[in-house]
């Protein structure tokens, strides 16, 4: 009998000392400003310029680089500011594009005593096959880079 596991979804939060219409903004619209250089998975290598979130259900999520050219990521499958964001993760295993792959990343943003809890859940993992389970670690440790560095910016 063969045995299929099924990643677990990836669930991380952090606080925020704002908002949640300004929470949801430094998250979209100012990407950029938060999201590590270091996470790139450009072709040509050149640096992050931009990290683009397009503002409505079916935009584009990708990165520019440095020298104009732009890699995607995926797509913006539910836009509703300021509460909730749904994107089309559609990186694979080797972290090149993929349209064909589709994990799906959904960040809440609540209001939260002292501002806003922004909730986090990368899930779907298992649709990147056998090479899932790893790529669960990977995704682990980055989201937890991510969030840490998007709440420096948004506090």
């Amino acid at each position: 009998m063969t045995q299929t596991i099924t990643p677990a979804p990836i669930r991380r939060s952090v606080e925020v000392k704002v908002p949640p219409a300004r929470a949801f903004e430094i998250f979209t619209a100012s990407a950029s400003r938060w999201w590590l250089k270091t996470h790139s998975i450009s072709a040509t290598k050149s640096p992050i310029k931009d990290v683009v979130i397009e503002p409505r259900s079916g935009g584009r999520w990708f990165e520019r680089g440095e020298d104009g050219s732009e890699c995607e990521w995926g797509k913006v499958l539910a836009w509703e500011p300021p509460s909730r964001l749904l994107l089309a993760w559609q990186i694979n295993a080797d972290f090149k594009y993929d349209p064909s792959l589709t994990t799906e990343v959904e960040i809440r943003f609540t209001p939260a005593a002292n501002g806003t809890l922004v909730a986090l859940e990368h899930r779907l993992i298992e649709r990147m096959g056998e090479r899932g389970v790893g790529m669960r670690d990977a995704f682990t440790r980055g989201w937890g880079l991510l969030l840490d560095s998007y709440a420096q910016h948004a506090n």
